[in-house]
């Protein structure tokens, strides 16, 4: 059977360095069949085009990831079209996992899970979101894929940093609502298509999101500007539970203002910072009642055709381990593999308690660093007095669990 191919659509802006290293990793997936499109402001397509890769680019510096998307959306000439941010990475693994249910006709979405800032705790698993924009977990397996059907006011929710959609069921829905120029985006299309198939939560396709900092949040996740989540909640609710709309806002203002105080509480803020975030979720609810809500004509096809990246196939994983005096020389040894078209894991522990960090190096390799008897799954049990190599095997073992 023909392997589906599948376009991988990365909307960034003025976020250069962290959108090279976003492809750098997208160039070491294992999906033969994909394409990359990139959707970025002047500096970042430039920076992009100066790469050796076959990538597709689109200018694009207004702040609308809706419309950001829709653009690369245009471009994308494959059966399966997959999103994720900038600040985020994908295991090797992920596109050819979350492209697989598609194989099945009756599906039309899918979405994985997301590692945080650690690289090792989850910072996302499987949740349903409901018409008033409200989440709720799900219980799903690890192992193997979860088909769930939805409806129009309850669906699975994909997160934009993981998901991917039917290219021509996400069209034929007119794709992303530019009225949603952030937050509740995703929500809205899960809530538009879910009538239309089934979802496949697929928690093997993993992406690591390190949340920097945007035009709305520092990289500490401490909020600058609430108004577009106003203005996209009262979007949101307008369309999908307009008799809810005075409930929704206020369960928005008591969850807004609580995250607020959290932050001034730790430190992150001053009182005066309160006053002005919730002053600027009344100018965005204001602005979000007067844009405009009605249904989305389909999406024309792309013009053009699927230019696969070169170099994609399924590769084993290689590990470099070693303690902490030898970080040098392991890293000169994972470049020279990553040359080589090797996918390079760098465990490089040292004596103590350190709890243990996972992440992909802008070089190209993933390194794991922390204490010889230090935490890796912060949910786990701190480890006994093991040798270096035990440890090391006992982390090669936890790794292959989660996705490699």
């Amino acid at each position: 059977m023909k392997a589906l191919r599948l376009s991988v659509i990365v909307v960034s802006r003025h976020r250069k360095a962290a959108l090279i290293r976003c492809l750098t990793a997208l160039t070491q997936q294992g999906h033969f069949a994909t394409e990359v499109i990139v959707v970025a402001d002047p500096e970042g397509v430039a920076a992009v085009r100066a790469l050796k890769g076959a990538f597709k680019t689109a200018a694009f510096d207004i702040p609308n990831i809706s419309a950001a998307r829709n653009l690369g959306l245009s471009m994308a000439a494959g059966e399966v079209v997959a999103f994720i941010d900038d600040d985020a990475v994908p295991e090797p693994t992920w596109g050819g996992r979350l492209v697989a249910p598609f194989a099945d006709p009756k599906v039309v979405a899918a979405t994985g899970f997301i590692r945080g800032r650690n690289g090792i705790s989850y910072q996302w698993r499987a949740m349903e979101v409901d018409a008033l924009g409200c989440d709720h977990p799900l219980e799903v397996p690890m192992a193997g894929v979860t088909l769930l059907a939805g409806t129009a006011s309850r669906a699975v929710k994909t997160t934009g940093t993981n998901c991917a959609f039917r290219t021509a069921a996400l069209r034929a829905i007119g794709g992303f609502d530019p009225a949603f120029r952030f937050y509740l985006d995703e929500a809205d299309v899960n809530l538009r298509l879910a009538p239309v198939g089934v979802t496949a939560i697929v928690p093997s396709a993993q992406v690591h999101h390190g949340y920097l900092a945007s035009g709305t949040r520092r990289a500490d996740r401490v909020p600058l500007d609430l108004t577009e989540i106003a203005a996209s909640s009262a979007v949101f609710l307008r369309r999908h539970a307009p008799e809810g709309l005075e409930q929704g806002k206020a369960a928005l203002w008591q969850d807004q203002r609580a995250r607020a105080l959290r932050h001034m509480i730790a430190g992150g803020i001053e009182p005066r910072d309160v006053r002005r975030l919730m002053a600027s979720l009344e100018t965005g609810w204001a602005e979000g009642m007067g844009r405009v809500v009605a249904a989305l004509p389909a999406l024309p096809k792309p013009d053009t055709a699927f230019k696969r990246l070169r170099g994609l196939f399924p590769r084993p994983r290689i590990y470099l381990f070693g303690r902490r005096g030898e970080l040098e020389t392991l890293i000169a040894k994972a470049e020279r593999q990553v040359v080589k078209g090797q996918i390079t894991t760098i465990l490089c522990l040292s004596w103590g308690w350190r709890r243990h960090r996972y992440s992909f190096d802008p070089r190209g390799f993933w390194l794991q660093t922390g204490g010889l008897w230090g935490r890796s799954d912060r949910d786990g049990p701190r480890p006994g007095r093991v040798t270096h190599r035990q440890r090391i095997d006992d982390e090669i073992e936890r790794l292959a669990g989660f996705g490699h």
